[in-house]
């Protein structure tokens, strides 16, 4: 019986820690002046890192809802928790034909 309590209590452990935990994050690779991936959805409350593996500087532009990143520079990233619903539309400040985006649900 104390092996059977001590299984129980150890999965709804798991289970909580998992529950608890937040989204991860996810990543948007930035090279060869491309977004990878350049469209994708992810849930509410979701934090989006652009991570810059071009050999020159990228930014990144949400206009919709006024959010506009430094230069990133190679090996660095920018981040951004979407906290509401839409979708959004986004381009490299330094380089517009560069295009993604983003639906929130």
């Amino acid at each position: 019986m104390h092996t059977l309590l001590r299984a129980g209590l150890l999965i709804v452990g798991v289970i909580i820690s998992a529950a608890a935990r937040p989204d991860d994050a996810i990543q948007i690779k930035i090279d060869n002046f491309t977004f990878t991936p350049a469209k994708m959805t992810i849930s509410k409350g979701s934090e989006v890192i652009w991570d810059n593996q071009d050999d020159i500087p990228h930014s990144i532009v949400l206009d919709a809802i006024g959010v506009r990143s430094k230069a990133i520079d190679t090996d660095k990233t920018f981040s951004y928790r979407f906290g509401k619903t839409g979708t959004f539309n986004y381009v490299c400040g330094l380089h517009p034909h560069m295009h993604g985006q983003i639906v929130v649900r």
